[in-house]
Formats: C-alpha cells, structure tokens, sequence
C-alpha cells in the first residue's frame, strides 16, 4: 500500500531535528527543536481548488521546507508522515 494525495496535497516526510550544534554540543530531546525540513513523498495531481486551477510546483524526491504548524501528522505502515497543502511548502531545498 502507498499513500496517494488528492488536489493540491502533497506527503512529506519530515528529517529529524539535529541532535547536536554545529559546535559539538549534544542537545536533550526536551530542548531539540522539530525539523521544518521533509523530503516529498507523494504529490496530488493538482487540477481546480476552490474554483482556482492549481499546478504542482514540487516533485517526489525534492526536500522541502515546510510552515511550522501546517499539516496533518499520519501514521502509515510504522512511519510518520506529514499532508500538507503545496501552499504550506515555504521553499525547495537545493544543494
């Protein structure tokens, strides 16, 4: 099975806030911040919301910053997922 997104909705699946500062220090899971960053799972077809046509502006496989209380956290097949609508998707993350 695999989840499959409707409209304009797109599947994310969120990296793991770092557990240690650049400078070495290692931070308590109490204090660790959650990720804004997740790699795209799965993306709607887009087509008309809301009487606005909608084209998808990611792809599976791209990383993503995300808005930090947008989406519906989803347990599937023992993971953790995040759907958000493509207009929660603040930036792509380029290397």
């Amino acid at each position: 099975m695999k989840i499959k997104p409707i409209f304009d909705r797109v599947v994310l699946l969120p990296k793991e806030a770092d557990k240690e500062t650049k400078s070495g220090i290692i931070l308590p899971s109490v204090s660790a911040e959650k990720s804004q960053i997740a790699t795209v799972v799965a993306v709607g077809e887009g087509g008309f919301v809301d009487g606005k046509e909608i084209k998808m502006q990611v792809k599976e496989g791209q990383e993503v910053l995300y808005a930090k209380y947008s989406g519906t956290e989803v347990s599937f097949d023992g993971q953790k997922y995040i759907v958000v609508k493509q207009s929660d998707i603040l930036a792509v993350v380029e290397e």
